[in-house]
């Protein structure tokens, strides 16, 4: 696997390359595309053989028998998280942010508040709002360029009114691994609060050298009577098109709930997903996600080193996930001003910081799934709208 190679996706009705002219204004054939999180890789080989072997059977019907899948998630969890998982606490959800959707269904009223880390990934609150629940911003600290938790705020921010808290762990868009101590430190707060906690882990695969990704359950056994866990290899292996994403609940009352409400929606599997995910969580998919995150380290390294050289702005150490969260507000230039900069002058597609809640309004998310040839022409971009800084 070369992660090297360009791969055209004009064209392709790919959302990242295909709608940035109209969502940016930055044209697909000159322009560079880093906001929306999916690479611009090509999976392990294995889900591409899954994939043929489906059409070439060529009848595409209902799935059934998901024995493979799920001993496909039980090994995955364990070989790569040292976490041993269940079958019977594994749903499958049309993706994540679908798998979060029915979670506050499930398991909060209209009007119960829902808690989000922010700055943090902008579908939370999307579907929260849309769920007419109120969204309750527990903004974290930010120190040296790195996000901390505010617990003591947080706790007097508290109501009473506030049913369910969803971390993002990996952290999107700061990057942060969480310590097993402010993991520890969350589920306190939640068990405190008499809150359901919903762990999106989604980028868990995708972790720095020098950093451990530690699922919820390890961290904190004894909320796991609270806690629904959500997982999937969609950002791992690339396959977000796929939309197959799951639930895992340990406790079965919880489970209960949440299949009742998963009925009564008429939710079923995808049956490329399914294919693409069993195949992906094998040891060929674990070598590949060995040399992906080594090849996202580098780009890192360069990504970094070239922002550090643009006076006012510097992006956080990028612990997990393969985005890169720049502040821009040394240049004290308005969010209208950058826009223009990036946008316009260096032609580069982003997703806004300010999309991502309070705390993200000086930033830019920049995604680094390319290869590292783009991540140059990215750099010397940057570099030059902003030379006048210099």
């Amino acid at each position: 696997m070369s992660f090297d190679e360009d791969i055209n996706r004009i064209g392709t009705h790919s959302s990242k390359w295909d709608t940035m002219e109209h969502r940016y204004g930055v044209s697909p054939n000159d322009g560079l595309a880093m906001w929306v999180a999916d690479m611009d890789f090509r999976p392990p080989h294995a889900v591409q053989r899954a994939l043929e072997n489906m059409t070439s059977h060529g009848i595409y019907g209902y799935f059934g028998d998901n024995r493979d899948y799920l001993n496909a998630i039980i090994w995955w969890m364990q070989n790569r998280h040292d976490w041993q998982v269940d079958s019977d606490a594994i749903f499958t959800t049309h993706g994540l942010v679908n798998g979060a959707a029915v979670c506050i269904d499930a398991f909060t009223a209209s009007g119960d508040g829902v808690i989000l880390m922010t700055p943090v990934y902008h579908a939370f609150a999307q579907v929260i709002r849309a769920a007419d629940r109120q969204l309750v911003e527990c903004k974290m600290a930010q120190v040296a360029d790195r996000y901390l938790l505010d617990i003591t705020t947080w706790d007097a921010q508290m109501t009473g009114q506030e049913k369910m808290f969803i971390l993002c762990s990996p952290h999107n868009p700061g990057g942060r691994v969480w310590t097993e101590d402010e993991l520890l430190a969350i589920a306190d707060f939640c068990e405190r609060h008499n809150l359901i906690l919903i762990s999106d882990e989604i980028h868990h695969d995708v972790v720095m050298p020098g950093f451990r990704h530690i699922a919820m359950p390890l961290a904190a056994p004894h909320v796991t009577d609270r806690l629904i866990m959500m997982t999937a290899g969609s950002k791992t292996f690339n396959i977000a098109g796929g939309h197959t994403g799951n639930v895992i609940i340990p406790n079965p009352k919880l489970r209960q709930v949440f299949a009742k409400r998963l009925n009564a929606l008429g939710i079923s599997t995808n049956a490329f997903g399914v294919h693409m995910v069993t195949a992906a969580y094998s040891p060929e998919g674990a070598r590949w996600v060995d040399e992906l995150c080594a090849y996202i380290d580098f780009n890192r390294q360069l990504f970094d080193a070239g922002i550090a050289t643009i006076k006012g702005v510097s992006s956080m150490r990028l612990e997990g996930t393969y985005l890169a969260w720049v502040n821009f507000s040394g240049t004290g230039m308005t969010e209208t001003e950058l826009k223009h900069r990036i946008h316009g002058q260096a032609k580069i597609a982003v997703s806004h910081g300010i999309s991502f809640g309070a705390g993200g309004e000086t930033f830019m998310r920049f995604n680094l799934g390319m290869p590292r040839a783009k991540i140059e022409i990215a750099i010397h971009r940057l570099q030059a709208a902003f030379r006048d800084l210099q």
